[in-house]
């Protein structure tokens, strides 16, 4: 399976978002999108997955044009946790995970005795086998996010596409999130594309990173390779760096002033 990005074009009416985009995903890794707000990260996740339409180039997903599959084929194979978790009904826990079987199922298939394993399995990696009965209305915002991860991971997905996945949660539940996304793409071989504008996390959990500027990849490699001065500086317009911290055993950033003058 491969998903893969070729000089993908969109815009909004007359406004160009993304110009000429290419970008090939790697299986099993987990991968950041970071740029600045309005540089095209969301409207590149959203082509991901066909909820929106390239105006040139095109998203390939194993060998195909995804505009040439149904978004029933697509859901098969790249799941989403959208930017908010907000649900109005007082689903269950268990039904809103169960959701996630919906793409293999008939207009009036009641769920198999395998899709039943696996919203049981989807629950447990993630945490939510004291929860199963409660509403979700009634839950935490870092409660609900882990339920929008469980369905998305019982869709059994190859590729898990997350827009700001801790943009709503407090400091802890941002680790709970991405801790649990990380440890499944190592123990499964999911591949995680995570869209964002916080530079620690992003250096934190990921293999590699896409850094979008002016509506084009300004550059693509590990942390290291793309976390640099220059290009914080060109892209963010703050003075920061990418440092090691040994007592976690893991990149961060650590941000020095805005460049910005008033």
């Amino acid at each position: 399976m491969t998903l893969e990005v070729r000089s993908l074009k969109y815009t909004y009416g007359k406004y160009l978002v993304l110009d000429g985009v290419d970008l090939p995903i790697v299986d099993g890794e987990v991968i950041g999108i970071l740029g600045p707000n309005g540089c095209g990260k969301t409207t590149l996740l959203k082509n991901l997955n066909k909820n929106l339409e390239p105006t040139g180039g095109c998203v390939m997903l194993d060998g195909e044009s995804m505009a040439d599959l149904s978004k029933k084929e697509i859901a098969r194979e790249v799941a989403v946790v959208p930017q908010t978790n907000e649900i109005r009904f007082a689903f269950t826990v268990r039904d809103i995970v169960a959701m996630g079987r919906m793409p293999f199922q008939g207009m009036m298939g009641a769920p198999s005795g395998e899709d039943e394993r696996i919203v049981d399995e989807a629950i447990r990696r993630t945490g939510l086998s004291k929860h199963v009965d409660r509403h979700i209305n009634t839950m935490s915002g870092g409660e609900r996010q882990r339920v929008i991860i469980a369905r998305a991971i019982a869709q059994t997905p190859k590729y898990l596409l997350m827009d700001e996945p801790t943009l709503h949660l407090d400091i802890s539940m941002q680790f709970d999130a991405l801790n649990l996304v990380h440890k499944l793409s190592r123990e499964t071989g999911l591949t995680v594309v995570i869209v964002s504008h916080d530079l620690g996390m992003v250096a934190r959990y990921c293999d590699r990173i896409v850094m979008i500027h002016d509506h084009k990849v300004h550059c693509v490699g590990t942390p290291e390779e793309v976390l640099t001065p220059e290009n914080m500086r060109t892209v963010f317009n703050v003075d920061a760096e990418l440092v090691f911290d040994e007592k976690i055993g893991k990149n961060t950033v650590m941000l020095h002033d805005s460049l910005n003058e008033y």
